[in-house]
């Protein structure tokens, strides 16, 4: 396995396949069934050239197999925070460490853009991505996202993982 910066030669489509294969898998049950079925192939291919965001991709045996974005916070009110915006796998890959070896990777390079406090934002009803990052050191806020997604009534819990807390202990390593 390798963790590598996106590139002008990666195939977007490849990558946002990732996103759509693991979002017809992992949100099966959450999000209405008729929207995943029609999510649209390439969809998130253009989000790729976001100049604010930072992609990084897993690839193993020369395959995309999975990709998380990062950067400065979107939300003003939480400027001073890095972003992890996205992590995906294809599902063949999920629950084989790839999904740790992402995150971990996206944080150290947050904390290589300066920034010591990130936070993520995760469907509610997303019980597994939930404990996932709890096991990571992340802890769910009072802070949520109300969200529409397919007809449905959704909501985002903000989740948070801080260098140090406000004693000045370090909360994670």
């Amino acid at each position: 396995m390798k963790i590598r910066y996106l590139s002008s030669a990666d195939d977007k489509a490849a990558i946002s396949k990732i996103y759509e294969e693991s979002w017809k898998h992992v949100y099966q049950g959450i999000i209405p069934q008729t929207y995943l079925d029609s999510v649209p192939e390439g969809q998130w291919a253009s989000n790729l050239d976001s100049p604010n965001l930072k992609t990084l991709v897993c690839v193993e045996d020369g395959r995309l197999i999975g990709t998380s974005s990062f950067g400065k916070s979107r939300m003003e009110k939480y400027d001073h925070w890095g972003e992890i915006i996205s992590i995906y796998l294809l599902p063949d890959y999920m629950g084989k460490g790839y999904g740790k070896a992402l995150l971990q990777a996206a944080v150290s390079e947050l904390k290589k853009l300066g920034f010591e406090d990130v936070f993520l934002w995760v469907l509610e009803e997303n019980v597994r991505a939930r404990r996932f990052y709890e096991r990571f050191g992340f802890w769910e806020t009072d802070d949520y996202l109300e969200d529409c997604i397919g007809g449905k009534d959704l909501r985002e819990i903000r989740y948070i993982r801080m260098e140090k807390d406000r004693g000045g202990t370090v909360a994670y390593q």
